[in-house]
């Protein structure tokens, strides 16, 4: 089996949007994505297509992301970023982007907003300096393959050429077999956060933050 490792191109936005919606949802019953749009599958997968292709650059853009492929197919992928100039205040623009594009702002940005609410309260802080992994998702017939190993790899090395000096990845409270993978990877839990809300809304108690230095 050939995997090659690649940045990700604008023609890779339905594939992210899987990426992006299948991370989301990890072991929870019910991804934070589908709980912020409300809406149905394909509409999420629509949206966050749109998302990785706006013209502003945040987090979830398809700037930040390395693919693996397995005989030319994309089978893995994963996002890393500097939160000061990619983080949430850049991807609030872009989501008023998307909206813009499909018509739906106003009464649908507020619906969204107090979706948020609901479940944005477990998010974990950014430790100061640290380079954000983020968005971790692998097709179900190529997981435990090494294949995120060599993808994680890759993107602390684009963190460390940017000067980064530590990492920091989030993720649910009761992913035990990512939380092991990532421990594999040097990565140690820093602390975490809980509320009953986001439990009620995700099926987690809340999120966990790991960091590692680089």
């Amino acid at each position: 089996m050939r995997i090659d490792t690649r940045l990700s191109l604008p023609d890779d936005a339905a594939f992210l949007s899987w990426v992006i919606l299948t991370a989301g949802r990890a072991h929870v019953k019910r991804g934070i994505w589908e709980v912020i749009l409300g809406e149905s599958e394909p509409a999420c997968l629509d949206f966050l297509e749109r998302l990785t292709v706006t013209g502003k650059s945040h987090l979830f853009h398809h700037t930040c992301y390395l693919i693996a492929e397995v005989d030319g197919r994309p089978v893995a992928g994963l996002g890393g970023y500097d939160p000061r100039v990619l983080g949430y205040a850049a991807l609030r623009q872009a989501v008023q982007e998307v909206l813009k594009e499909k018509g739906d702002v106003g009464l649908q940005e507020e619906a969204m907003n107090r979706r948020a609410a609901r479940v944005l309260s477990c998010i974990p802080d950014d430790v100061q300096g640290a380079w954000i992994i983020d968005s971790v998702a692998t097709l179900p017939n190529f997981r435990r393959k090494g294949i995120v190993s060599g993808l994680l790899e890759e993107i602390m090395e684009k963190g460390r050429r940017l000067g980064f000096r530590c990492a920091q990845i989030n993720l649910y409270i009761g992913n035990t077999p990512a939380q092991h993978a990532y421990e594999k990877h040097g990565f140690r839990i820093l602390d975490e956060k809980r509320d009953p809300e986001f439990e009620a809304e995700i099926g987690s108690p809340g999120m966990i933050r790991m960091v590692r230095t680089l």
